[in-house]
């Protein structure tokens, strides 16, 4: 998959440092597979939590951390939308 939004990531890892090595696997991973229907990412991500519009999100260190991403199976495209700690994402509406 081609990750878009990395600059996201690298932000909240500068504020994070704790994140930084968990969020830098998560997007190493991604990049390596390919996904075709939302069964492809449920078989590799048990946690993962799929909302509308092809929105999902990913707990990251232990649920600490979470990543909402856009996915566009057909172009293989996995734009970062928000990343945040649990508590942030709380208060979050997606």
């Amino acid at each position: 998959m081609t990750l878009t939004g990395r600059h996201l990531l690298e932000a909240f890892a500068d504020r994070h440092a704790d994140a930084k090595s968990a969020l830098q696997s998560w997007a190493k991973d991604l990049e390596a597979t390919t996904w075709a229907t939302p069964q492809d990412v449920r078989n590799r991500y048990r946690s993962a939590d799929f909302r509308p519009a092809n929105r999902i999100i990913f707990n990251i260190k232990g649920n600490k951390y979470r990543v909402v991403v856009a996915v566009v199976y057909q172009a293989g495209v996995v734009r970062v939308a928000w990343v945040g700690t649990h508590a942030e994402y709380d208060k979050m509406k997606f």
